[in-house]
């Protein structure tokens, strides 16, 4: 949705659909971050990353991913070893999306660092090692940090306005999880009101919206209280006037 300088608050979507969900969520162990903690933690004064602070364009919650990194520890020579400040930059500014080769090659690159990890280059007593790194524990997921935000306002990629997603939902302060809700009565009775949540999801991937969110986003949800769809990046909306799909590569959104 729109930023507004005095946006009105729909009541119907709130007790309907987000705040169950939210409710959901931090059942499941995220940590609930309001508006303006979350901004505060998307523009950090003490980030030695200056380019990326204090500005809505940031997605990542960067002390969270920074903390979580100093945590990871790398083998050399028979012992354990943490992240050097500079590494743990280098890999900040590796997950920055190169938005240049389009929405799906960055959201393909981000999805093979959660996969694999990054590289990184260290010195230990003036030996290399390039140790790759983990950006999800995967083993033991209690070693994550969980959080969850509503109504996140991001700086569009003209800086000339915001979007505000409804819910978005973070792991180690990526990004991960972008959620359209929707109150669930429909004006009109042979389209859902997830079909609006869907075409809100498409529309902000645009190169004039905010696809720099969408390049880390692994899971779109629309909701609406009685039902829920789920896709990825890039996900088309089925054509449901005539019965027919658009033909595409990717799975369109389904239940």
């Amino acid at each position: 949705m729109e930023i507004t300088s005095k946006r009105a608050i729909n009541f119907k979507e709130e007790f309907s659909s987000k705040i169950p969900a939210l409710t959901l969520l931090m059942n499941l162990g995220y940590r609930y971050l309001s508006p303006e903690e979350c901004l505060q933690l998307r523009s950090p004064k003490s980030s030695s990353l200056q380019a990326l602070a204090n500005s809505t364009n940031q997605v990542m919650l960067l002390p969270i991913l920074r903390e979580f990194l100093a945590a990871q520890t790398f083998p050399f020579e028979g012992q354990q070893h943490h992240l050097s400040d500079a590494g743990i930059d280098k890999i900040i500014s590796e997950l920055n999306p190169a938005m240049n080769l389009g929405l799906t090659r960055a959201n393909e690159t981000l999805y093979d660092a959660l996969l694999y990890g990054v590289s990184v280059t260290e010195f230990i007593d003036g030996k290399r090692t390039s140790p790759t790194i983990q950006l999800i524990d995967w083993q033991n997921i209690d070693n994550n940090a969980y959080h969850v935000t509503e109504e996140m306002v991001v700086q569009n990629a003209d800086a000339t306005g915001n979007v505000i997603p409804d819910i978005v939902c973070f792991v180690n302060g990526l990004s991960l999880v972008v959620i359209e809700a929707k109150r669930p009565d429909s004006s009109n009775p042979h389209r859902s009101t997830n079909s609006q949540a869907i075409s809100q999801h498409i529309r902000n991937q645009g190169q004039k919206y905010i696809p720099h969110l969408f390049a880390y986003s692994q899971l779109l949800l629309a909701i609406n209280g009685h039902e829920g769809l789920y896709a990825t990046c890039g996900t088309p909306e089925k054509s449901g006037l005539n019965g027919s799909k658009k033909k595409s590569a990717r799975l369109s959104f389904i239940k």
